[in-house]
């Protein structure tokens, strides 16, 4: 079972990280920032098509930046994840190793 110290669901599913990024709430961080690159992003698209092209290249530096920085956050996450993974397959060695499906 999913625990907010083990986000990984060992025993009711074949797929162990199935909703791995809503069910562990450290993901949060990273999806509202990239929630907020898109924003900036359609936020750059509208300056630059009303012709406001230094705004518009702000925004959309400001929105790759964001994005970079949500990106390398859900990849930590992940990684924080899979260790926790191994270690509870390294505490229980009898388990049957189930292929990730991320």
């Amino acid at each position: 079972m999913k625990t907010p110290k083990d986000p990984v669901d060992h025993a009711r599913t074949t797929r162990p990280h199935a909703g791995e990024s809503m069910k562990d709430t450290k993901n949060m961080p990273g999806l509202i920032l990239i929630g907020l690159a898109l924003v900036l992003f359609v936020s750059a698209l509208a300056a630059h098509g009303a012709g406001h092209h230094t705004v518009g290249i702000g925004l959309g530096s400001g929105s790759a930046v964001l994005l970079v920085i949500g990106g390398g956050w859900l990849l930590a996450e992940h990684l924080r994840v899979r260790k926790i993974e191994e270690r509870w397959y390294a505490e229980h060695p009898d388990a049957e190793r189930q292929r990730p499906s991320s």
